[in-house]
């Protein structure tokens, strides 16, 4: 991956202004992950979530929690569609190890560390990126990446 896509993550606009509710977004090609997972975002924000705001208020007011409870519902919701309503699949970075790459590939102490969590309940996919949330929005993260890594295995490679 490109250094671009390596400092991508899910980043919101400052909470509690007029566009709390939207993803800042870089140049290039991690726009089209962002935008896609921008309208689960609204959609959750202006349909779901239980407030007693209006639906312009709905999106201007939300609040840092607010706002990654609104991206753990777009991932799950994401991932859940394409493992075909049935599977989510999120991927997580641990701990760094060693592994010795094998023939033509080469190591990038990412792709390595990768860890698959299998999810066959949309809550239970749900309630997991939410308690890993920083794992896809913190700075470092790489979370645009680990998001179409999950969304490669929630589709299955054969599919």
């Amino acid at each position: 991956f490109s250094s671009e896509w390596a400092a991508a993550h899910f980043r919101f606009r400052p909470p509690h202004s007029d566009l709390a509710y939207a993803l800042q977004a870089g140049k290039g090609g991690t726009r089209a992950i962002l935008v896609a997972v921008q309208a689960h975002i609204i959609s959750y924000l202006l349909f779901t979530r239980e407030t007693e705001c209006t639906h312009l208020e709905r999106l201007c007011r939300v609040g840092r929690w607010e706002q990654g409870q609104a991206l753990a519902a777009a991932l799950a919701e994401t991932l859940w569609a394409a493992g075909g309503g049935g599977r989510a699949v999120v991927c997580l970075v641990t701990a760094p190890i060693t592994v010795m790459p094998h023939g033509g590939c080469r190591a990038n102490s990412f792709t390595e560390r990768i860890q698959l969590f299998e999810f066959s309940e949309k809550a239970a996919a749900q309630g997991f990126i939410s308690d890993h949330i920083n794992c896809f929005k913190g700075e470092g993260s790489h979370g645009v990446i680990l998001f179409l890594y999950s969304l490669l295995f929630s589709r299955t490679l054969e599919r």
